[in-house]
């Protein structure tokens, strides 16, 4: 008999009625981390065959969206789109579906198929991910959340670090679902940090308005930046020192 058929949540799978076992997965990492709340607008990346779109479904109630290059049998309540996450085509018609408001959620449970090299399949694991996160940076809306599948290896390191360059909290986790040899691991990132402006780049702005506290108000690419001393009116050259979701603090350069 297949490992899989003996496995406790594949069995748990097929009784209540998800498509993988990997349901449970997804469950165990939005409880953790907080992931999907009520009304979340999720976007599923490699989707097939859907289990983690019909978790999104339910623990939303909102739109979902489930993309993949293979198809997917419809499920109620979520929309299905056939294609390649690496392709701007592929991006638009996420963007035509979730609107201007962006995704509140983006999620990959993609993996590549094994060749039984482990070096080779490490890497394009981690390829693949690279692309769920190049494409969750174009659908996020600032403060969006992001979970990813990918297998440990060398490369690891420097992919967390990658997400640690976007997300204001980064971890990563192996849910109680996922067996215990497998490789297999989740980062989460929480709080994608508006990319309107870098962090420690120098900017030349005019200060628009004072705030409450008497910082100056500016405006980068339509972010608001908050500057310390500054007089409404004067064109100053700052530096952004943090990044918030929604705003920034630049400090004036001598």
């Amino acid at each position: 008999m297949p490992r899989d058929r003996r496995d406790y949540f594949y069995k748990k799978a097929q009784k209540e009625g998800y498509r993988s076992r990997a349901a449970y997965k997804l469950k165990q990492i939005s409880e953790r981390f907080n992931l999907i709340n009520k009304g979340s607008i999720v976007v599923d990346l490699g989707a097939a065959p859907g289990g983690w779109c019909q978790v999104a479904q339910e623990l939303s109630g909102g739109k979902v969206v489930g993309v993949d290059i293979l198809p997917i049998k419809e499920i109620e309540g979520v929309e299905i789109i056939k294609g390649d996450i690496r392709l701007d085509s592929t991006v638009e018609k996420i963007r035509e579906l979730i609107k201007k408001e962006g995704a509140d959620v983006v999620l990959c449970d993609a993996a590549p198929n094994l060749s039984g090299n482990w070096s080779y399949d490490h890497a394009r694991s981690i390829d693949l991910a690279s692309s769920a996160l190049e494409c969750a940076k174009k659908i996020l809306k600032p403060g969006g959340g992001f979970a990813v599948k990918v297998f440990q290896g060398d490369m690891f390191p420097a992919f967390m670090n990658k997400v640690r360059g976007r997300f204001k909290k980064v971890q990563a986790f192996s849910p109680q679902a996922s067996r215990k040899q497998s490789a297999e691991i989740y980062v989460i990132g929480n709080h994608l940090i508006n990319d309107a402006v870098k962090l420690g780049r120098e900017y030349t702005v005019t200060i628009e308005d004072i705030g409450a506290d008497g910082d100056g108000i500016a405006k980068i690419n339509d972010l608001v930046v908050f500057v310390k001393r500054a007089t409404k009116g004067e064109t100053l050259k700052i530096r952004i020192r943090e990044i918030k979701t929604k705003f920034a603090f630049g400090e004036v350069i001598p």
